[in-house]
């Protein structure tokens, strides 16, 4: 049997106008993940290098996930995993011995992780030159792991380098941790898991005395040869490799966490070594590996190329924010032609519409797409991109400021006189909040937030130019319009939050 219920339009412009005004920062919020723990571990940087674009399309969808599963319910544990140990620690460390002169961030004027990035850029423009090179930085490797104080040392200064420079760009791009991990205290766990399982039977050693794990055909098909896969745990003079750590922080994680889920928000690069991951960590008895969960996304492409780090040629994340401030600074002073903004109110939008531009673009598209990143349309004001979005909620903003000032405090608003074709369309997308913030939450897509924003901010911008708001034909329209404005500005307010983008009263 089916129960067909008729609302009339007064009554559901009512029931949406008021929820949204009461709700505030709560709307669109369910309860879908109420009593689930769930881990987003993002970003994961190296720390011979500043971060890179690609970082960015990794920290603002971890954040944008995060954002959404805690509006669903969920609690919500935020991760770094920093790759803090290894050879490519190693060779910025050796570059600046060698060469750096005793030289510091301070001393040179550059932020603390770029300087640390100059030296493994230098490593690479030295490497041919210097046959000697890769085995010195091999010994230095082997004396951070033997525990060399003088290495130690070198380690823990240049390491302090760069999180200093990530604390800045993080502030900058609204990134938030609960908990961090370093590979430097995990990756000895890893080992003693994989002790365990070599003796346990899960795991073999291999001919050249490598412990390794033989992957089910049935899951991970044959080599080119037809023998079966496997994958090197720990290589043959005990040394750790990249899986080895993973291993030993997903289990400090579950421990630590109690956590129902894990999420590893990493680029598609990386699709084939979380499929090991999650078989190996199954091979070990886990019984919560089943809820290890890989959120692949595609690469980042400028108009210039591919981005590349030891080359130098990488786009850096702080290169690329101070590039976007700069153009929408210039289109805030283009449009501000009587000259009334004064510097520090131009710099305080330019920074907001520069981040929703990246944000924005970054989101828009399903985390498996690769992007190509353009600045100069990312930072338009029309179309579909983060500043429209903000543009339409401080039209918004503008037309219920300018209500204040007229006498309108003692009329209500009469709802049964809305319902021409753009208040309906308003009404039906402010409606659908909810459940596209639950498919966002359930897909771990903020691109689902994108679109039904971009659609809530194109309708009531139909709506008000189509239709006379504060010189509408009776107190009463004007009111409930007033309310319909209210709503859609509220409802743009929250998608931006969970985008990660901060609204601006005034542009």
């Amino acid at each position: 049997p089916y129960l067909n219920v008729n609302i009339h339009n007064h009554i559901l412009f009512g029931i949406v106008c008021d929820e949204n005004a009461q709700q505030e920062e709560r709307l669109g919020n369910t309860d879908m993940g109420q009593g689930q723990r769930v881990m987003v571990e993002y970003l994961s940087p190296n720390t011979n290098k500043p971060l890179h674009l690609g970082h960015i399309r990794n920290g603002v969808l971890g954040m944008g996930v995060s954002n959404l599963l805690e509006a669903t319910g969920h609690t919500v544990v935020k991760a770094n995993l920093v790759n803090d140990r290894g050879v490519h620690i190693c060779k910025s460390m050796l570059a600046w011995q060698k060469w750096g002169d005793g030289g510091t961030p301070e001393a040179t004027g550059t932020k603390s992780d770029h300087f640390v990035g100059d030296w493994y850029v230098r490593y690479a423009q030295e490497e041919n030159k210097h046959p000697d090179l890769e085995q010195e930085t091999q010994a230095m490797l082997l004396k951070w792991e033997s525990g060399d104080p003088e290495t130690l040392k070198l380690w823990e200064m240049m390491n302090g380098w760069v999180y200093d420079g990530f604390a800045e760009t993080y502030q900058k791009l609204g990134l938030e941790f609960d908990a961090f991990y370093y590979e430097s205290q995990t990756y000895n766990l890893g080992k003693d898991l994989i002790q365990a399982g070599l003796d346990e039977g899960a795991f073999v050693v291999a001919e050249d005395g490598a412990i390794i794990a033989k992957l089910p055909v049935d899951e991970f098909g044959t080599q080119k040869d037809g023998n079966q896969k496997v994958e090197t745990l720990l290589r043959k003079d005990g040394t750790s490799v990249y899986i080895t750590q993973d291993l030993g922080t997903a289990k400090m994680k579950f421990d630590e966490h109690q956590l129902n889920r894990s999420i590893y928000v990493v680029g598609s690069e990386q699709n084939y070594h979380f499929q090991c991951l999650f078989k190996l960590l199954d091979m070990l008895g886990f019984e919560w590996a089943p809820e290890c969960y890989h959120l692949s996304y595609g690469m980042v492409n400028l108009p210039e190329g591919r981005m590349k780090s030891r080359e130098g040629t990488v786009i850096d994340a702080d290169d690329l924010i101070e590039e976007m401030f700069q153009l929408a600074a210039d289109e805030i002073r283009s449009r501000d032609s009587e000259g009334e903004l004064s510097d520090e109110e131009v710099q305080k939008r330019a920074f907001a519409i520069g981040m929703a531009a990246i944000k924005f673009y970054l989101l828009r598209v399903r985390p498996e797409l690769t992007i190509n990143f353009d600045p100069k349309e990312s930072i338009s004001f029309d179309g579909f991109t983060g500043p429209y979005c903000q543009y339409a909620y401080a039209r918004c903003a503008s037309i219920l400021r300018r209500a204040q000032t007229q006498d309108l405090a003692s009329i209500e608003p009469d709802f049964a006189l809305l319902g021409n074709e753009e208040e309906l369309q308003l009404i039906r997308a402010l409606i659908q909040f909810p459940e596209v913030v639950e498919e966002a939450a359930r897909d771990l897509s903020p691109a689902r937030i994108c679109n039904h924003l971009f659609t809530i901010a194109q309708t009531v911008n139909q709506f008000y130019h189509k239709h006379p708001v504060l010189s509408a034909k009776s107190p009463p329209l004007i009111k409930a319009r007033l309310a319909l404005i209210n709503a859609s500005a509220a409802a743009i307010k929250k998608a931006l939050a969970l985008l990660g983008i901060k609204t601006l009263e005034e542009m």
